[in-house]
C-alpha cells in the first residue's frame, strides 16, 4: 500500500506539477487521469488528460497516467 501512495504524489518535473490519479468506470475498470500544472496565481494553467486505456485496477491505472504525464512533462 506504501508504494501506491508513493505513486499518487505529485511531481515535480520542471516547471510543471505532474499529479496522477485513477476514476472508477462505471461499468467497471478504472480510468486514466493526470494533471499537469504550470504557473502561478492568475496565470497558472491546469491541463487534464483522460486516457483511452481501461485498466482493471485503480493502481494500473495511476501508473499508466503516471508514465504518460511524466512523458508529456519531459517533452515540454
Amino acid at each position: 500500500m506504501n508504494n501506491y501512495k508513493n505513486e499518487l504524489q505529485n511531481l515535480e518535473v520542471g516547471r510543471f506539477r505532474v499529479s496522477p490519479m485513477s476514476q472508477a468506470r462505471s461499468g467497471g475498470g478504472f480510468d486514466a487521469l493526470v494533471s499537469i500544472r504550470s504557473g502561478q496565481g492568475m496565470a497558472s494553467v491546469d491541463r487534464v488528460m483522460r486516457f483511452t486505456p481501461r485498466f482493471r485496477s485503480a493502481r494500473d491505472a495511476v501508473r499508466y497516467a503516471r508514465a504518460e504525464g511524466l512523458a508529456w512533462a519531459r517533452a515540454h
